[in-house]
């Protein structure tokens, strides 16, 4: 009996009163570029076969790498021939960089996989450009929402007083 009453007094009240906020937050999402680098490095640590020291200096390194180049393609889109040149300036740094990690035998793999490595990452950026453009005219978001959220309408209700005033 009791507790039919304090559910009928919870049902009676207003409807904005005190209801728990939802404490759920977003799951931190990758932007492009790390995902990128995060791809490769996971394509590269399995072919090299790398343990978990080297796989974790090899994502650093990556990261660096891929956000140097994503930059270089940006700035030079519409030139191919100067975005090849330049990542390949970068794609030294990554070797030099990878021959301090690297045995002498997996150096030696990912020397003669290099050009692969670099189709793989090339091929990977241009579909994952490709969906990000087709996704952003699908589904535009407005140029600054300062954190405004969609969600129902508030609703309001108004009254008129009618007054019944005389043919003056």
């Amino acid at each position: 009996m009791a507790l039919t009453v304090a559910l009928g007094a919870q049902a009676q009240q207003k409807p904005g009163a005190a209801m728990p906020q939802d404490q759920t937050r977003p799951t931190p999402r990758l932007n492009a570029v790390q995902e990128r680098a995060q791809r490769l490095s996971d394509q590269m640590a399995r072919e090299l076969r790398l343990n978990g020291y080297q796989a974790t200096k090899l994502r650093a390194i990556n990261e660096d790498k891929v956000a140097k180049m994503a930059a270089i393609e940006q700035r030079h889109a519409g030139n191919p021939t100067l975005i090849d040149e330049q990542c390949k300036g970068v794609c030294k740094e990554r070797d030099k960089e990878l021959s301090a990690v690297l045995t002498t035998n997996q150096y030696s793999d990912y020397y003669n996989s290099r050009s692969s490595f670099y189709k793989y990452d090339k091929d990977y950026a241009a579909t994952a450009s490709d969906f990000l453009f087709v996704n952003s005219v699908k589904n535009p978001l407005p140029a600054n929402s300062k954190g405004a959220t969609i969600g129902p309408a508030k609703t309001t209700t108004t009254t008129r007083s009618t007054s019944s005033s005389g043919n003056k």
